[in-house]
């Protein structure tokens, strides 16, 4: 019977020829001027899709949904096509409202709304099916890799529509430097993306977090994948000291401070190219050398060494023991400070005699004989001839400078 009556109303339906599409509502009373009411629907992949078709007003005419294949779906209540997905929510002589459930992306398209006039009225609706993306991978760092190295990782999401959106994280600092890739497979409804980071490591990149994250207009939160990077690298050692002014008498530990990876061990301690002195003031535990009691004849060069696969490293350090009682009441702190305030002082007073000394010569005065006899005349004209008559002594004029 299902059959029969798709075939009537397919027949019907070409007898009576398809309406133009519209979404606007007659103005006149009645079912003949008017065309079915529908709107666009957008749901997620998997879940439930509402499609309703509406009438203002209807002397009893029947509503009909139909999928972009041209397959009735519903004819008023009676279902015309066997998919246990598709079911009945509302029937009335207004309104028809089907519901598809666990939608696909194969279920996107023009669905038909058709009310059964004549002629017939159509009104279609599109129905957006959002592809969900795959949780992403991150591809390319399988094993620890050395310090130097090049390294590339790619994170790769499939299934997404439209296409997912792909960012990187180096701990929680966003990076920039990225390389995307999108492919989309035969079918074309859904994208796999791709992105990729290629960069050179080194020590600093031990033990960070790079996070690839997908977002999508059909997630409420990103997905998140993280993978944290192991490097190699080569010993550094730093050897510390407890005390700034070691002084005979105290507590005096030091410590080499040891980084690389894998972990470099044992730590060896020598003195001044040798082994360590054997003396029951000396403890060594590991990394920390210690002095229970300082003597000035623990003075010289202590050497921390260790190594990994990668190498060897070593670390100096040279003790000086002060004699508290050559100090002073202030340390050698102070005096050192008084000295260099002294020598400054010193410098600073040379230095403003000097200047003094330099501004005092260019300051003088010039005396000539120019004006010889000037000062005896009796009138402005006879010191003048005075001097004028001096000139025959002019390669005898001399200048004067103090």
């Amino acid at each position: 019977m299902i059959v029969k009556r798709h075939w009537f109303l397919l027949f019907y339906s070409l007898y009576a020829g398809f309406g133009k599409v519209a979404g606007t509502k007659s103005k006149a009373k009645g079912s003949q001027g008017q065309f079915p009411i529908t709107q666009n629907v957008t749901v997620v992949e998997g879940t439930a899709a509402n499609m309703t078709c509406r009438v203002e007003y209807n002397d009893n005419t029947s509503l009909q949904w139909s999928n972009p294949a041209q397959q009735t779906l519903f004819f008023g209540d009676k279902k015309a096509l066997r998919d246990n997905r598709i079911e009945l929510v509302q029937a009335s002589s207004q309104e028809l409202t089907i519901r598809i459930n666990d939608v696909s992306l194969s279920d996107e398209g023009l669905y038909t709304c058709s009310l059964f006039t004549m002629p017939v009225k159509t009104t279609k609706a599109y129905l957006t099916v959002l592809g969900v993306p795959r949780r992403p991978e991150i591809t390319g760092f399988t094993r620890p890799a050395l310090e130097g190295e090049l390294v590339t990782l790619t994170c790769t999401t499939w299934g997404s529509k439209p296409a997912a959106n792909i960012r990187w994280f180096r701990n929680d600092k966003e990076v920039q430097d990225k390389k995307y890739l999108k492919e989309v497979p035969a079918n074309r409804r859904s994208f796999t993306v791709r992105s990729s980071l290629q960069f050179q490591v080194d020590q600093r990149d031990d033990s960070v977090a790079y996070t690839c994250s997908v977002e999508h207009v059909s997630l409420s939160n990103p997905y998140m994948t993280t993978e944290v990077l192991e490097v190699h690298y080569a010993p550094q050692l730093e050897i510390r000291n407890s005390l700034i002014i070691p002084q005979e008498g105290q507590y005096f530990k030091l410590e080499c401070v040891n980084r690389g990876n894998p972990i470099p061990e044992p730590i060896l301690w020598s003195k001044d190219g040798g082994d360590l002195p054997d003396i029951d003031r000396m403890i060594v535990e590991g990394t920390e050398l210690t002095f229970t009691t300082l003597n000035k004849t623990d003075n010289g060069t202590y050497r921390c060494e260790a190594s990994n696969d990668l190498g060897t490293a070593r670390a100096e350090y040279i003790l000086f023991v002060y004699d508290p009682n050559a100090l002073g009441q202030h340390g050698p702190d102070h005096a050192l400070i008084g000295g260099v305030v002294a020598v400054v002082v010193f410098i600073t007073l040379c230095l403003i005699i000097v200047l003094g000394r330099y501004l005092a010569r260019h300051k003088g005065t010039y005396l000539t004989h120019e004006a010889k006899g000037a000062e005896d005349a009796p009138d402005a004209d006879t010191a003048i001839i005075n001097a004028e008559g001096n000139h025959v002594h002019a390669e005898e004029k001399k200048e004067y400078f103090i």
